[in-house]
């Protein structure tokens, strides 16, 4: 199995920036592409972004294009979520999840693996 560990979350204030990291196994890693999803209280988890494996091509939610930006690092076997100006409504549980395919993909059932989240906080 594939084991996901993201890192990175906290509380911060409205504007305020902050990056997530993803650690995965190598040999998995480097096969598949990566997304990012948060699941804010009570409401539904949400696709937020994803990248190739390859590095080129990426998805991002309407709601953060132009202040998220997902990235990966296939050597260090690692996927970054850096987000700037971030809003209240920012705050959620983001996790990590590996799809079982090259190209990034938008829908949660596509993605099988998954992290057990950080808390992402950003106060008004």
């Amino acid at each position: 199995q594939v084991v996901l560990v993201e890192s990175g979350g906290g509380l911060v204030q409205a504007g305020g920036s902050l990056r997530l990291s993803c650690a995965a196994p190598g040999r998995t890693f480097s096969s598949r592409a990566m997304g990012w999803f948060r699941q804010a209280s009570g409401k539904e988890r949400e696709f937020v972004a994803a990248i190739s494996r390859n590095d080129d091509s990426t998805e991002y939610a309407d709601s953060v294009k132009g202040r998220f930006t997902i990235s990966r690092d296939n050597v260090k076997n690692t996927v970054y979520l850096q987000m700037n100006s971030l809003k209240p409504e920012d705050t959620a549980v983001y996790y990590c999840a590996a799809r079982c395919y090259l190209s990034p993909s938008r829908v949660v059932s596509e993605y099988y693996y998954w992290g057990q989240g950080t808390q992402v906080t950003v106060s008004s």
